[in-house]
């Protein structure tokens, strides 16, 4: 009996939008020739990136941060409604990458730390839903959410309500964060986990960052709910800021 071949992956179609000339070249040299990718458009700004995803309609957009003109987080938005969206730059700034991933970047990859096989792995897993962040940008990011600077000394958090309290400062991790950390006794990846929600993150997000799935997180957040007898977000990340 011949065994069942399966055929190979559709050839996933992209934009690539980078302000710079070389690197623009260098990905779509990369990416253009290959059997499971193909470069359709190139773009060097967000709004020639917009206008070639409305003619072509890519499977993913790759998006550089730092564009004269209309910039890649300004971009963002309105390419979601056209393509998931992977940002690609040399940029980790920590305020970038929650920016990028809080608009619903489906992943994040800083050039020098990954190669062309991991690149196209993070292009096909963002096309079918699964977030991508290289470690540089994780870093970035966690290093902010831990902060050293003490929470309650740096905001006058609002009395009207936990909806304004999932916009917390930077300083997540902080002497009030261990603290609360230690009063519900919470592991220290459910404290992380804890920090993103209050963040303002979603699952998906959460994932990406931690480098766990989605379901490993669901899991996480429904021993943290416990723990802090909480049943929403909302309540849970007012009872862990304090507020509640």
């Amino acid at each position: 009996m011949r065994p069942h071949v399966f055929p190979p992956p559709a050839r996933l179609r992209l934009l690539v939008a980078d302000d710079n000339p070389v690197v623009r070249a260098g990905l779509t040299a990369l990416l253009a020739d290959r059997a499971d990718t193909t470069v359709v458009a190139e773009a060097m700004d967000g709004r020639e990136a917009y206008e070639a995803a409305l003619r072509h309609r890519p499977d993913v957009v790759l998006l550089d941060v730092r564009m004269p003109g209309v910039d890649g987080l300004s971009a963002l938005p309105h390419l979601l409604r056209l393509a998931p969206v992977m940002m690609l730059t040399y940029s980790h700034d920590s305020r970038t990458v929650r920016e990028a991933l809080r608009l619903g970047a489906g992943g994040y990859l800083v050039h020098g730390e990954f190669t062309t096989e991991q690149l196209v792995r993070a292009v096909r897993d963002v096309h079918e839903g699964r977030p991508h962040v290289t470690p540089g940008a994780t870093r970035a990011l966690l290093d902010e959410l831990r902060g050293s600077a003490p929470a309650h000394a740096e905001a006058q958090l609002p009395s009207t309500g936990v909806q304004n309290t999932l916009q917390p400062p930077s300083q997540l991790q902080s002497a009030m964060g261990q603290s609360s950390r230690s009063r519900f006794r919470l592991s220290v990846r459910e404290a992380e986990i804890m920090d993103l929600i209050a963040s303002g993150m979603t699952n998906q997000q959460i994932a990406a960052v931690c480098f766990i799935s989605e379901k490993t997180v669901k899991n996480h957040i429904n021993r943290i709910f416990a723990k802090l007898q909480a049943t929403t977000r909302s309540q849970a990340a007012a009872k862990w800021l304090g507020v509640a």
